[in-house]
């Protein structure tokens, strides 16, 4: 079977044996790549420490039957260390990890999903923004790149123009209020503000918000998330939200 290179992204890793370690990455040309990493947990292994989550690397593998195997692996990116010495950053990270490995496959990776998860990891290794603020951006980013990108303006269901403040997360953001359903959580103009902002990566109006707005604006971000991707995300209820304050009392409203 042929060998391959990529450059990837570690999404997750497993133990395998008494030294090996099954990882599960995101390629930048292959989607999702699983493959066992030999002899990765000995003390001295070649490439162990380049093949942890959040790092990123160019690697090359061998095709195999269920798994492939990592041959050679060289560091691109490494945002491991930083990401982890920190509870927000590590909270975050692994919410978006969790998040890619959600929304990619085998062959439905893509590039701009790993382009944009690469970026925010960056980002979260340098302290460039707020923790949550860089996860909530890179969550609407990632669905919109999926086909499930959030108007925060004009009517999601007739197109009417904004501003709306009824926000309906099956119906794909704000709308207009003849189409809301009864009891419809209601978004201020702040919240819109900094949710367009997120979406847009406009920072410095992102990062000039208060505490209660960014609140309001991650409970609507988390369930946006967790309403397209079917079921919550595990990592979703640790993130630390030093940042924000109360989140609405009620999220997602059924269709009447």
């Amino acid at each position: 079977m042929p060998t391959y290179r990529d450059e990837i992204v570690v999404l997750r890793t497993h133990k395998l044996g008494e030294a090996d370690r099954i990882i599960t990455a995101l390629g930048r040309q292959h989607g999702k790549i699983r493959a066992v990493a030999k002899g990765v947990r000995r003390t001295g292994s070649r490439f162990g420490a380049r093949l942890e989550p959040f790092m990123v690397a160019d690697v090359q593998l061998y095709a195999g039957r269920s798994l492939d195997i990592v041959q050679q692996a060289e560091m691109l990116g490494s945002y491991g260390s930083e990401i982890t010495a920190d509870y927000a950053r590590y909270t975050a990270a692994t919410a978006m990890v969790e998040t890619a490995d959600r929304l990619t496959g085998e062959d439905s990776g893509g590039v701009q999903q790993y382009l944009l998860l690469v970026g925010a990891l960056r980002s979260l290794s340098k302290g460039e923004h707020p923790p949550g603020l860089t996860l909530d951006s890179y969550l609407l980013r990632a669905l919109s790149i999926a086909g499930w990108s959030p108007t925060f303006g004009d009517c999601a269901v007739t197109g009417a123009p904004g501003p709306h403040s009824a926000f309906v997360v099956q119906l794909g953001g704000v709308v207009a209020d003849e189409v809301a359903p009864p009891g419809a959580p209601r978004l201020n103009d702040d919240t819109r503000g900094l949710l367009g902002a997120l979406l847009a990566g406009q920072w410095d109006i992102a990062e000039s918000s208060d505490e209660r707005t960014r609140g309001q604006a991650s409970g609507i971000v988390a369930a946006y998330t967790q309403f397209h991707l079917e079921r919550g995300l595990r990592s979703l209820p640790h993130v630390d939200r030093r940042m924000a304050t109360s989140l609405p009392d009620i999220i997602v409203q059924e269709p009447a």
